[in-house]
């Protein structure tokens, strides 16, 4: 198992960018304001030949003055308790300040190994700083500059240093506890990639945590509360999973900050990136505009989708609000007719049981394959009952149909003229598809090309 290393201290000393040179690319958000990063984030980390699981955690401070901040520090303590190794970095360009102190005193309390890092050293402005560093009691601090890439080398050499002190699992010939496999998915292609994506406040958080049976990621009342997508791996079954909490998604008229945009931006990655879409839905208020613009998307990206519809637990009138979500679904999004739809409550736990498998089928059909020679049939009686109007006076044929893909259903359907073929049409044998071959509630899409079949003479002259 790979030794974890949490990166820890006061806000905006340069935890997320360190994480995110570890890490070798941007997963978590920077930006000058404090308090952007709220919840553990972790990352697979490498430096030089080491390799390990880096943790970001949320800018500690000395008094939290409300409920969310104590919330940041407890995940952030959770993380330091977790670790093998804690990085304490402080701002060596502003100095030691009494709140680097105070948590140098805790970091110490703690007992876990840990290295001082003396962060912003890319100019002679912080020597002074850095040598400040010493009252902390860490032991000499490690100069470097996330931002830059300087003292990376150092770096490594003092994690080599703690981590062989650290309580060790089974040693590997370097002294560093062995990497453990990889765990594939019956596709050989890594964990279910989950994200659960949502308007604000609609419960994305409380239901990761009802997932998890823990409270890895901070909820709140307060909107806005998630600022990153907060990945977490995690078993289900003998399946691993790899759950993304999102920040909420507003129409792009609201957004106005930039570190709002900054989560959009990352929402819309993992979406990108994702297996299956939980679109969470408020059952007392659904479905807005919002929602639905957010479920094109998922549509847009190819990604499979399951509607989780939250605080069911408060909803009177149960079957009138499935009623509406129903019809409303029938009209606007007709393009994943058959979509999963689970009613439940994330805080009480009601029907949270029948997510996951309704994720795991969503996923087995967006990875579903069919047989060239049952599509052909198909649509030969298709083209019999229903052929392709005619385009500019002349008869469009088609010729044959294979599938090309999957993750999204994708098919190639070949014609002799394929801008002959209206929209309308093309619609019309993607619902074909959904209907007689069993892919309901997903994506599909078809490519018109221009080739005759290379099995079949063209006999038309």
């Amino acid at each position: 198992m790979k030794p974890v290393v949490a990166i820890m201290g006061r806000p905006n000393v340069g935890k997320s960018t360190l994480f995110n040179r570890l890490t070798g690319f941007r997963k978590a958000l920077v930006a000058p304001t404090p308090g952007v990063t709220r919840d553990r984030r972790e990352g697979e980390a490498r430096l030089g030949r080491l390799e390990f699981t880096a943790v970001d955690t949320a800018g500690l401070e000395e008094a939290p003055a409300t409920e969310l901040g104590g919330a940041m520090q407890e995940q952030a303590r959770r993380a330091a308790l977790a670790a093998d190794v804690v990085l304490l970095v402080v701002d060596a360009r502003a100095g030691v300040t009494p709140v680097d102190e105070f948590f140098a005193r805790e970091v110490r309390r703690g007992g876990t190994p840990s290295i001082l890092v003396a962060n912003k050293c890319e100019s002679r402005a912080a020597d002074a700083g850095v040598l400040e560093c010493a009252r902390l009691g860490l032991g000499p601090p490690v100069a470097v500059a996330a931002e830059h890439g300087i003292g990376m080398s150092e770096l490594e050499l003092a994690l080599r240093d703690r981590i062989r002190r650290a309580p060790p699992g089974p040693a590997g010939d370097d002294g560093l506890p062995p990497e453990e496999p990889g765990e594939a998915d019956d596709g050989g292609q890594g964990p279910l990639r989950l994200v659960i994506a949502g308007r604000p406040n609609v419960g994305k958080s409380t239901l990761l945590n009802r997932l998890l049976g823990d409270q890895r990621v901070i909820t709140s009342p307060e909107p806005g509360t998630t600022h990153d997508a907060i990945a977490v791996r995690w078993n289900w079954g003998g399946r691993p999973f790899e759950l993304v909490d999102t920040a909420g998604l507003r129409r792009k008229a609201k957004i106005a900050e930039r570190l709002e945009r900054l989560s959009v931006g990352d929402t819309l990655e993992a979406i990108r990136l994702s297996h299956v879409v939980v679109l969470a839905l408020d059952a007392n208020q659904m479905p807005e505009r919002q929602d639905l613009a957010i479920a094109r998307h998922v549509i847009e990206e190819g990604r499979a989708m399951v509607i989780a519809v939250n605080k069911w637990d408060a909803v009177l009138d149960r079957d009138a609000a499935r009623l509406r979500l129903d019809n409303r679904l029938e009209t606007s999004l007709p393009q994943v007719r058959g979509v999963p739809v689970v009613a439940l409550s994330a805080l009480t736990g009601e029907g949270v049981e029948r997510l996951l498998p309704r994720i795991l089928h969503a996923n087995a059909v967006w990875n579903r394959r069919v047989a060239t020679g049952p599509l052909n049939r198909w649509i030969e009686e298709i083209v019999e009952r229903h052929p392709p109007p005619l385009h500019r006076g002349r008869q469009v044929r088609i010729r044959y149909i294979t599938q090309s893909g999957v993750r999204p259903p994708t098919f190639t359907v070949f014609v002799n003229r394929p801008r002959g073929v209206p929209e309308s049409y093309v619609r019309y044998l993607a619902n074909g598809i959904r209907e007689n071959f069993g892919f309901p509630g997903v994506p599909i899409r078809i490519q018109l090309r221009r080739r005759d079949n290379p099995y079949v003479a063209d006999r038309s002259g």
